[in-house]
């Protein structure tokens, strides 16, 4: 039977997992320094945190499957942060306010025979311009902490984005029909019990 492990911690990714039947064995969050490295643009920044998530998370689970990934949101070249502060969470909305914007995806996956296996996903994202009550509005939600570009996609800001090209799993957090076929391809099989 194939042992499957997250490495992330968020809610929203397990979530994903559910929707489309399968089911982590194990929760292991990896705990690395998400910091882009000088000049590093959003496309190899991405890919390298997911692979980073997946190779920290691995020695203490031989034999599994280790999948991890990351979510950026990206306006040009810029990396934005994730808003744990309202003043953060407005600064990244006035930047994509009335633009479009780039939803960077990295998933990476380590099989048992220690094989690492990765895919990029991008979307892109318009919001439309925002008044100052609709501001308000959201910041007072709360919704956008801990949110990668100060919004979540799924939740209210949903009334913000009037155009959306690409994977929409992949803005909320996990590219899912990259990550099934990553999964398949690599000989993962869903144990049906856990799922059911």
């Amino acid at each position: 039977m194939s042992v499957l492990v997250l490495a992330s911690a968020s809610p929203r990714r397990l979530q994903l997992l559910r929707q489309v039947a399968i089911v982590p064995d194990r929760i292991d969050p990896a705990d690395i320094d998400e910091t882009p490295a000088p000049g590093e643009l959003p496309a190899s920044h991405v890919v390298r945190l997911a692979e980073a998530k997946a190779r920290a998370v691995e020695p203490r689970h031989p034999g599994a499957f280790i999948l991890a990934a990351d979510t950026i949101v990206a306006c040009g070249r810029r990396i934005l942060p994730k808003a744990e502060d309202e003043a953060t969470a407005r600064a990244c909305l006035t930047l994509l306010s009335g633009r479009r914007h780039r939803v960077y995806g990295g998933v990476a996956l380590m099989t048992p025979s220690g094989e690492m296996a990765i895919r990029r996903v991008v979307s892109q994202v318009a919001v439309k311009r925002l008044s100052e009550t609709e501001f308000e509005f959201y910041l007072e939600s709360g919704e956008w902490r801990g949110k990668a570009g100060g919004y979540a996609i799924q939740g209210s800001a949903a009334a913000f984005i009037p155009w959306l090209a690409g994977s929409y799993s992949n803005v909320v957090g996990l590219p899912l029909f990259e990550t099934v076929q990553l999964l398949a391809g690599r000989g993962y099989r869903p144990n049906c019990a856990a799922s059911s």
